[in-house]
């Protein structure tokens, strides 16, 4: 139902009491001169949370003359895991189920076809463990059930956890041989929703450090990473929605003013190109706008990078090589932001770090968006709401119970 046109005009008009007018072009000043006087690096506590690679650097590139050049890889390949999310049945079982996928670009149909699947159960029925080991179930794909430590708070926090990085971790590993130029992932290159449970609360953090599932979690990004540096092919992470404040939080500890929301926004600021006509501001759309790469030991970009990890997997290279290193990437035509993420075994090369980005800024000024292989990933692993319903089916009759469900679930189409 939509609103009265009194009610949206009583609604609206309280914007009026608001006196912003612009603010946010003073707020773009102040982003560039925030750029250019505490990002070259910026410290918190006498540590470089954020370093430059290769210098403190703004660059612009015309979206035409992108479309027409050469790609500097000859093939790509993309990755993406999607899940039914979180379901909780009436027998107390909570479930999620995880289908990761690769793409390739130019197309190759028996990967396509290829699949891994995990299910996360949890229970607090200690008569009960539903692990299993891996098995085939079709030409290429495997599947696995993964039984979630057993907890009192977070259960379905953790059980889509488990089933999506275990997913995503296991089918790159197994596809690792069929990449033979560039890989990127869809979201960043490491499982930040478990690296950030170190800090959350005393039930997350016991886990970190006690699950052997988490583990191995771990220890798949990691051997991800040192598969490709040894064959030599770079693997990135493309970001599509940065909600990361590390940045503006660090910023506002120096007492410096910060009125941007998150990360994402300031960055924005920074690249966002415009000029006045007879009064009016107007954005400039005919090139894409990039930051330098940076270094990152911010939040939870820190954890792979570190010492500290060495007491959750062993690795092969030095400390420093596994750190998060990223640019953004600002496209004015859809006034959007998008993160390349990369360990720095892959980016501390500057013509590889120049032939990554180059590759990923031709593929968003062609699809005005994502790259190519992310949206077919994300296409391939996507469970759709007609395919939630049926496996929610299936699983009550699996289980002989019901979800347990809410008005929510009606009203998403999810339960009857």
């Amino acid at each position: 139902m939509t609103l009265d046109p009194v009610h949206f005009d009583g609604i609206a008009k309280l914007a009026d009491r608001i006196d912003y007018e612009g603010e946010e072009r003073n707020h773009q000043e102040l982003a560039r001169s925030v750029w250019e006087n505490y990002l070259d690096p910026l410290y918190h506590d006498g540590e470089e949370l954020l370093q430059p690679l290769g210098g403190l650097t703004r660059r612009c590139a015309n979206i035409e003359e992108l479309a027409l050049e050469a790609e500097q890889f000859p093939t790509m390949h993309g990755l993406d895991s999607g899940s039914i999310n979180p379901k909780v049945f009436k027998n107390g079982l909570v479930v999620d189920v995880a289908h990761a996928a690769m793409s390739c670009t130019p197309s190759n149909l028996d990967l396509h076809d290829s699949r891994t699947v995990v299910k996360a159960i949890h229970t607090n029925d200690v008569s009960h463990d539903f692990g299993s080991e891996w098995e085939s179930y079709s030409e290429g794909s495997k599947r696995r059930i993964v039984h979630a430590p057993r907890r009192d708070e977070h259960e379905q926090e953790i059980v889509h956890a488990l089933a999506l990085y275990r997913a995503e971790s296991r089918h790159a590993l197994d596809h690792t041989d069929e990449v033979d130029d560039f890989l990127l992932l869809d979201g960043p290159v490491y499982p930040k929703g478990i690296i950030r449970w170190r800090d959350r609360g005393a039930v997350l953090p016991d886990l970190f450090e006690e699950s052997d599932e988490i583990r191995t979690i771990l220890e798949n990004y990691v051997r991800l990473v040192e598969e490709f540096a040894e064959r030599d092919v770079p693997l990135a992470g493309f970001v599509k929605n940065i909600s990361a404040k590390s940045i503006i939080r660090t910023l506002r500890e120096k007492g410096v003013n910060t009125p941007w929301a998150h990360d994402a926004a300031f960055f924005s600021q920074v690249l966002e190109r415009g000029e006045y006509v007879d009064g009016e501001y107007e954005r400039r759309t005919d090139d894409l706008t990039l930051t330098s790469w940076f270094v990152s030991r911010a939040g939870s970009d820190a954890f792979f990078g570190s010492e500290e990890a060495d007491r959750y997997v062993e690795r092969k290279f030095a400390p420093e090589q596994y750190e998060v290193t990223f640019c953004v990437v600002y496209d004015p035509r859809r006034d959007l932001l998008y993160k390349i993420e990369a360990p720095r075994i892959f980016t501390s090369d500057e013509d590889r770090r120049r032939r990554i980005e180059r590759q990923i800024l031709r593929e968003v000024a062609v699809a005005r968006g994502p790259p190519l292989v992310i949206s077919k990933a994300d296409s391939l692993a996507r469970i759709g709401r007609n395919s939630t319903q049926s496996l929610i089916k299936s699983f009550e009759e699996s289980f002989d119970s019901e979800l347990d469900g809410n008005y929510n679930d009606v009203r998403w189409g999810l339960h009857y």
